[in-house]
């Protein structure tokens, strides 16, 4: 039997729910490996396809989608039309809801997402699509390797035309910020605490806050381009931006808040996910 590998085939960028965290930011890269027997061109599969089919198929089940463990006792689903409402309980006593159109939710029967069984999904579904000489699929999905600061981060830009509209879907992301031409490691792991496990939300996309078993929950809602979409979290977990929750305005907007603190030049350096991202920069 032979085996070929493709690694870094894709990265994947998304939220999940988690029953501690909230709303949790995501990237995971890709590798996978396939088995079996030789074809007639003495392969077991074409690494071209590799890098078409199964990559299409992994990014359009999982890129920038809100992936929800619907086994977690107390998190309901409710489709209504082509809309699904989640409702999903958090142990603070906190509750996150959810509505959008069904294709940016991905439901996984499970009581938490893990990477393990978000591997075992994926490789059984591949391999019902690969020709019989593949008898084999494995998948591995794991983090870039940070020796820094970085945050996991939620947004959703209502102005996308792509998948980045949903108002759910997030990022695993380093910060680098430069303070008078100096890397400053301390105010990078104290930005990267305040945003952790955050949803970086758009002023005017906030419909109101309301109070939940004591607990001050914010909620958000705007119409794209693919539908409706709403989300409502506990507060606390909320940093709210005048303008659209870009990665350029986030770079830029994370750099005047600092500089107005430091009065001096600025470089914020913030990653979407792996390896693309934007500068923000006062000059003083």
């Amino acid at each position: 039997m032979a085996r070929l590998f493709v690694d870094n085939l894709t990265v994947i960028d998304f939220s999940y729910l988690d029953f501690e965290r909230g709303v949790v930011g995501e990237s995971w890269i890709v590798d996978i490996e396939l088995a079996g027997d030789l074809d007639e061109q003495g392969m077991v599969f074409d690494f071209g396809h590799v890098k078409k089919q199964i990559k299409h198929f992994i990014d359009a089940e999982i890129d920038h989608r809100l992936l929800v463990p619907t086994a977690l006792s107390g998190c309901s689903t409710d489709k209504q039309n082509d809309q699904l409402l989640i409702e999903f309980p958090l142990c603070s006593g906190g509750l996150i809801t959810h509505q959008s159109p069904q294709d940016a939710v991905l439901l996984i029967d499970a009581k938490q997402i893990e990477a393990s069984n978000i591997a075992n999904d994926l490789q059984l579904r591949i391999a019902a699509l690969l020709p019989d000489n593949v008898n084999e699929v494995l998948i591995h999905l794991r983090h870039e390797e940070i020796s820094g600061a970085y945050y996991h981060y939620t947004h959703g830009l209502q102005k996308h035309l792509g998948q980045c509209q949903r108002i759910a879907h997030g990022h695993r992301s380093r910060i680098e910020i430069t303070i008078d031409g100096q890397r400053n490691s301390q105010l990078e792991a104290h930005w990267a605490n305040l945003l952790k496990d955050g949803y970086i939300a758009t002023a005017e996309h906030i419909s109101g806050e309301f109070d939940l078993n004591g607990i001050a929950h914010t909620g958000l809602n705007y119409t794209a381009q693919q539908g409706d979409f709403a989300i409502s979290l506990p507060s606390s977990k909320v940093y709210v931006m005048p303008i659209e929750s870009t990665v350029e305005n986030i770079a830029n907007h994370l750099a005047e808040v600092i500089a107005q603190q430091y009065k001096t030049p600025v470089v914020v350096k913030a990653y979407e996910g792996l390896q693309k991202g934007a500068f923000g920069k006062v000059a003083d």
